[in-house]
């Protein structure tokens, strides 16, 4: 099966559109501003970076594609993915929301709400689904019994 590589739509391309958009609001609306946050966001961030790292290297692991329109060959369930199906948009989510919490306005802690949102319609449940298609009943156990995010 052929895929489309629109590498426009990825998730980390979506992350990174959120950060941009992280530091305009946190610069020309700010909604409300703090002062020494920056060390519990970047905390919060190296925390989201490592989770992304840590899952990442189980696609490696595992010999399946990571990228997210493309048919999976394995059923991940080990390492992060035992407690969590999305381990790696939940740490770009993580890293996010300690970027917003680091640039001390609530706009930007707000702007990286919307990457869940975002990520969950338009990749999670085509993935849900792909898995569901591969593994049937595996799928469907390791789904019923593990946390989306």
């Amino acid at each position: 099966m052929s895929v489309r590589r629109d590498f426009s739509d990825i998730p980390p391309i979506w992350a990174f559109g959120v950060l941009v958009a992280q530091g305009l609001l946190a610069r020309w609306l700010p909604l409300v501003t703090w002062e020494g946050g920056r060390l519990a966001g970047m905390a919060l961030l190296g925390a989201g970076l490592a989770l992304v790292l840590w899952a990442s290297l189980w696609f490696r692991r595992k010999r399946t594609s990571i990228e997210p329109r493309e048919r999976p060959s394995a059923l991940i369930v080990e390492g992060p993915f035992r407690v969590n199906r999305n381990p790696i948009y939940t740490g770009m989510a993580l890293a996010l929301l300690g970027a917003g919490i680091g640039l001390g306005a609530l706009s930007a802690v707000l702007a990286a709400l919307v990457f869940p949102v975002v990520i969950d319609r338009r990749f999670v449940r085509g993935e849900e689904a792909a898995l569901r298609d591969v593994f049937g009943a595996e799928a469907e156990r390791y789904i019923a019994a593990t946390r989306r995010w």
